[in-house]
């Protein structure tokens, strides 16, 4: 569900995968492995992801059972 909500995030914003983790400063194969669900964020990528969709860290998290 974590990445399903980067995805969704990220495709209201217009982003791409790639654009997403140069503002992150992710690798883009990372940000793809996380909407995937293939591997955990750690917390420092949730801190980075949220700045760079410009929401808190607990809305990434919001959804999340």
């Amino acid at each position: 569900m974590f990445g399903q909500r980067i995805r969704e995030l990220r495709l209201d914003r217009k982003l791409s995968q790639e654009k997403l983790a140069e503002l992150a400063d992710l690798h883009r194969n990372y940000v793809g492995v996380l909407e995937r669900g293939i591997q955990s964020a750690s917390l420092d990528a949730i801190c980075k992801l949220a700045a760079a969709l410009r929401v808190r860290p607990a809305d990434l998290l919001d959804t999340l059972p």
